[in-house]
């Protein structure tokens, strides 16, 4: 970390006055650190029962803001290399942060396929009903989701006006569509061909059906109102195809979506903020450079 403090939220709101679906007492959220390093972690929630957004204020705010939706494969928030880490690079951007935490299919939820989207949806709301007690632009609202999170980030992105969950207060009155998509080496297709391997099962807990593939996979719903998005991926991921985020990319193009697109020779999956010498670590850098152009950074 370079001698600086290791980035920690400075609260969390939850997401719910009551769930839309019902509450699990035989899961336990749990932390585990996949890190060897005592002076780096790399930390993964298991089991989220409390579906929340921590935030991350900017000591200089332009009003711009990213959700931040980790990855984990559907079993995990993995919520430090995929999180904390970016939420405190955007911070020194300006950037005001929300690292999500949201419910995960591989924890048998009832509606296993949307319960990571209907939280990430309720996210946006939220972030855009406290806009103005936490001085941020409601129209400057972007998300960014790594591997499973780019998922969500990705159905967020196609699927933001379909009504997933009932109407529980005010804050589902606004727009859970963001202004900016990311999407890094992100579960971009449910299409048998290309799909990391992990998803049908983990989403559909069983095979799915071409019907399914058409509604739920995000390369498939792509629309002229989907936000102008952002996406990394190394064309060395052995878990989830860069066919995935080719993709995505071919179907902007297709409906005349801006894009910027970013692939690397290596990097494998699940790079995140992790320290690399590999060429994919200027991402941030690229990332914040295209939130300036995208207008989310005024």
């Amino acid at each position: 970390m370079d001698g600086r403090a290791w980035p920690k939220p400075a609260f969390s709101i939850d997401l719910w006055p009551t769930p839309p679906v019902p509450p699990r007492s035989d899961l336990h959220e749990t932390v585990t650190d996949a890190s060897k390093d005592p002076d780096f972690h790399h930390r993964r929630a298991q089991g989220t029962v409390r579906p929340r957004i921590e935030v991350f204020h900017a000591a200089k705010p332009n009003r711009g803001t990213v959700l931040i939706i980790p990855g984990g494969g559907f079993t995990w928030n993995s919520f430090d290399v995929e999180g904390y880490l970016l939420a405190q690079r955007l911070n020194a951007a300006g950037v005001t942060a929300f690292v999500l935490f949201y419910r995960l299919a591989n924890d048998g939820w009832a509606d296993r396929v949307d319960i990571g989207n209907i939280d990430a949806m309720r996210a946006m709301r939220v972030i855009r009903q406290h806009a103005a007690k936490l001085s941020i632009d409601p129209q400057r609202v972007a998300a960014i989701g790594f591997s499973a999170g780019g998922f969500l980030s990705a159905s967020l992105a196609t699927r933001f006006d379909e009504a997933l969950y009932p109407a529980q207060d005010a804050a589902d009155a606004l727009s859970a569509r963001p202004d900016a998509a990311g999407l890094m080496y992100p579960v971009a297709s449910l299409d048998p061909a290309i799909a990391y391997s992990g998803a049908i099962p983990s989403l559909f807990g069983g095979p799915i059906t071409p019907e399914q593939i058409a509604h739920y996979s995000p390369d498939r719903r792509v629309s002229a109102k989907t936000p102008q998005c952002f996406l990394v991926q190394a064309e060395d991921d052995p878990v989830v195809p860069v066919a995935n985020t080719l993709a995505f990319r071919a179907a902007l193009k297709a409906h005349g979506v801006a894009d910027e697109t970013h692939l690397f020779a290596q990097g494998g999956h699940g790079f995140g903020l992790t320290p690399s010498d590999l060429p994919h670590r200027i991402w941030p850098d690229l990332y914040i450079n295209c939130l300036r152009q995208q207008g989310i950074i005024a």
